[in-house]
């Protein structure tokens, strides 16, 4: 071979080279950029579950506030009650 087709074959694997290179560049960007979506839609989805999980929490609390008066309620009932009954005996 001659230094003219040497150039060519050296020139041809360059250029193959260069074109690898870029598409595994292109893929490799394309696939970080997928990774970082479905990354922010899972925050997304977390942030909701945990606003879910707030709201319920709050919820829960004021059922149980609320069953909280009603037990003293009964309580102070319950105590006028026995009240009755011992001025009875």
């Amino acid at each position: 071979m001659n230094e003219h087709e040497w150039q060519e074959v050296i020139g041809t694997i360059g250029v193959f080279v260069l074109i690898t290179a870029v598409i595994v560049t292109v893929i490799w960007q394309f696939a970080i950029s997928w990774r970082a979506k479905a990354q922010l839609a899972r925050e997304a989805e977390y942030k909701r579950i945990a606003e879910t999980a707030a709201a319920s929490q709050q919820d829960i609390g004021r059922q149980l506030a609320e069953i909280n008066d009603r037990l003293s309620a009964l309580r102070d009932r319950t105590d006028a009650i026995e009240l009755v009954l011992k001025d009875v005996e």
